[in-house]
């Protein structure tokens, strides 16, 4: 019997990460490689103006890369590539392509094409997608809290924010995206939110937007905000900026459903949250039905006539290659809640009971073993 090699004999795996200018995306590649603990080359590429929001289609390709402006891709080609997102997905698999398919690829996300041509395909519960052997289903996107940053803003933010009455609640307030609108309903929900504040609790709103907060919502919060409420607006370059100092010092926070990013520090940092709901675009009320029916599909396994029904139904679809991918948002909000990490806005907020999911471990064990195939 062959006696497997001993560790000074194996080859090292020769590693790259595939990173771009989104950087809520960069961030969970970027925290995997320092968990996976191995040398990991950072490759980074920008995409073409028209495919920054544009939607390519799904295949092995550079054509929507701005070669000039990304890093060089050039043999000798890795072992493995841990990417995530469409347009990066692409370059991953142009680069398996020109290894004559014996680069591994790893996926953070949702994979917008085929699912074959990737080793690892790691989703998070936003995510509902089809079953398969290569797919590793965790609760929370792989985002981990800058505490260091969150210190010193908490140091330099604390005598500004000392007089405030308590208790200080921080509201963060994203923007549109696939399938929530911000609309009217939505701006005059923030303000009563905040209002609740001051007139329930005798604290402090302080409400914060973002890049993707559109100029109306923007415009409403700063003219109709109660008083004693405290607003920033971003803008590119703006200074003093609370968010950070907010995230050590708030008593607490409602945050837009759309943010993932935001909902999932406020969790790790076990802040009091309550998610605001935010409303389906009148085309997605019909696509709601998808997404809710893809979610019924794939929950876990259980042994109840209703899960049998399900496996027929997934059966049947992968056949006819019906089954659906999408992603729902709700899906997360869901799961915090009836963990005990976040409540509904309009309810009181409550300090946080249930276990933070640490699905991160998890996902390290399976990229070594992936390491480990390829020495």
């Amino acid at each position: 019997m062959r006696e497997p090699a001993r560790a000074a004999d194996r080859r090292p795996v020769r590693i790259w990460m595939i990173v771009g200018d989104r950087l809520g995306d960069n961030a969970q590649v970027e925290n995997l490689v320092a968990a996976l603990g191995m040398p990991c080359e950072r490759r980074y590429v920008r995409v073409k103006a028209p495919w920054i929001k544009g939607k390519p289609k799904v295949v092995p390709s550079l054509h929507h890369i701005d070669l000039d402006g990304s890093d060089p891709l050039t043999p000798p080609w890795p072992d493995i590539v841990i990417t995530v997102g469409r347009r990066l997905s692409m370059v991953a698999l142009w680069i398996r392509e020109q290894s004559g398919n014996r680069t591994r690829l790893v996926l953070v996300g949702k994979p917008s094409g085929s699912s074959k041509p990737f080793s690892l395909i790691i989703t998070s519960a936003e995510v509902q997608i089809a079953p398969t052997p290569n797919l590793v289903r965790i609760s929370l996107p792989l985002l981990k809290v800058d505490e260091d940053r969150i210190r010193e803003a908490a140091e330099d933010w604390r005598e500004k924010l000392a007089p405030l009455p308590r208790p200080l609640i921080g509201i963060l307030v994203g923007g549109p995206t696939n399938p929530f609108v911000f609309n009217r309903k939505v701006r005059e929900g923030l303000i009563q939110t905040a209002r609740q504040v001051i007139e329930r609790d005798g604290g402090t709103p302080y409400v914060t937007t973002s890049p993707r907060t559109p100029p109306r919502v923007v415009k409403a919060l700063r003219e109709h905000l109660p008083e004693g409420a405290r607003f920033f607006e971003w803008r590119p370059g703006a200074k003093e900026n609370p968010y950070h100092a907010l995230l050590g010092l708030a008593d607490g926070f409602v945050a837009t459903g759309d943010s993932l990013s935001m909902i999932v520090e406020v969790v790790k940092l076990r802040k009091p949250l309550a998610i605001f709901p935010l409303p389906y675009g009148w085309i997605h009320k019909v696509d709601r039905i998808r997404r809710g029916g893809a979610r019924w599909l794939y929950q876990p396994a259980s042994r109840t006539a209703g899960d049998r029904f399900r496996r027929v139904m997934r059966a049947v679809g992968r056949r006819l290659h019906l089954l659906p991918r999408t992603r729902d948002f709700t899906a997360i909000h869901d799961m915090l809640i009836d963990r005990g990490l976040a409540v509904s806005a309009g309810n009181p907020l409550t300090p946080p009971s249930g276990e933070i999911p640490d699905d991160l471990p998890e996902v390290v064990a399976k990229v070594r073993a992936l390491a480990d195939q390829v020495r």
